[in-house]
């Protein structure tokens, strides 16, 4: 931190997409200074285009060499980027693929040596990206392997609805045969850690999805339910995780069922992102839970369709920026909170003259 406030990097995603004007609308609020300090890892030149082409007058980035240098009441930017770096606006291109991950990088790095106290990853093409140094499906494997911890869930947080997701990028067929007990277990546990320390639920409620159409309907439509689902769930109430279910994923989200937990966990990529973009694609959150340090992203793509034409909503964007800040404070109350717990004492039932 400095000077009190949150120091949030910022990876610059894919150059011709809509991440730039996500950024700049972002922080051309004034009253996120009050709270953060911004450092976008990227190029002034790209960003200088973008704001070009969305007519974008009033808004500067200051320059700055390290995250260290950043002035406290601006959006600064560190150059990362080669200044002939070509922007194609709406097209995938090798060369947004490789300054996608060369901010990144950069920002990973600057992550983990402290010089910045969380992550704000705006949109990447998860093909472009590709390379010898970037063989993930996104973000969020990448990740995972950059964090101490190893493990991590996919939590996409919005004002009314938590959802996490059992298998991530992962085709469909291969689905049923990667959902194991254990797995199951462990995003729970993940899940309902992040619950409690970051969002500072004290006893967590979690509904569990099942796999297959109406949960199975107890092995007629699947056995996954019966030989997998509910014997974690088990496992996870014995371990003190209130996890409930399975329930069909399309009767609890169809009905009020979903409004009375604190969060879901999906088997699959789709089950639990459609219907939770379909209730809040222009305000949710991609969190990355369970890593050693705080990643967060907007909800959405990098919507190449509407690049350079101003009508990208920059909300999802802030609430990336206001969760990663919010769940930075969180963690720092629960590690003093519990460095120093209350004491305990015996109550006892008898009169003091009477021990």
């Amino acid at each position: 931190m400095i000077q009190n406030k949150i120091v949030v990097g910022i990876s610059h995603g894919d150059i011709n997409g809509v991440s730039y004007e996500v950024i700049i609308k972002a922080l051309m609020d004034n009253r996120i200074f009050d709270f953060c300090i911004p450092v976008v890892y990227g190029s002034a030149k790209v960003a200088a285009y973008h704001r070009k082409a969305l007519n974008i007058a009033n808004f500067s980035f200051n320059n700055v060499k390290s995250a260290e240098e950043a002035n406290i009441k601006r959006a600064n930017i560190i150059n990362c980027l080669d200044d002939n770096v070509r922007v194609e606006l709406g097209k995938s291109t090798n060369i947004a693929g490789e300054s996608s991950l060369i901010s990144l990088e950069h920002a990973v790095k600057d992550l983990k040596e402290g010089k910045i106290d969380v992550l704000v990853t705006a949109p990447i093409n998860k093909d472009n990206v590709q390379s010898d140094k970037f063989n993930f499906p996104g973000h969020t494997e990448y990740l995972t392997k950059e964090s101490e911890s190893k493990e991590s869930l996919m939590f996409m947080v919005s004002e009314n609805l938590k959802v996490g997701v059992t298998t991530t990028h992962l085709p469909l067929s291969q689905v049923p045969e990667a959902i194991t007990e254990e797995l199951i277990l462990s995003k729970l546990r993940i899940m309902n850690k992040s619950l409690i320390q970051d969002f500072r639920i004290r006893k967590p409620k979690i509904a569990v999805l099942g796999l297959n159409p109406h949960a199975g309907d107890n092995g007629l439509l699947g056995k996954e339910e019966v030989d997998i689902i509910i014997p974690a769930i088990n496992k996870a109430r014995e371990e003190n995780i209130l996890a409930l279910g399975p329930y069909p994923s399309d009767g609890f989200f169809g009905s009020d069922n979903f409004k009375k937990v604190d969060a879901i966990l999906a088997m699959y990529h789709d089950q639990g992102l459609t219907p939770f973009k379909a209730l809040a694609f222009n305000s949710g959150v991609n969190y990355t839970a369970g890593l050693d340090f705080i990643r967060t992203s907007p909800g959405h793509g990098t919507a190449y369709e509407i690049a350079g034409l101003g009508k990208a909503s920059e909300l999802s964007f802030r609430n990336a920026i206001y969760l990663a800040c919010d769940i930075f404070r969180s963690r720092k109350e629960f590690k003093e909170i519990s460095a120093e717990p209350l004491q305990h004492y015996e109550i006892s039932d008898k009169e003091p003259d009477q021990e």
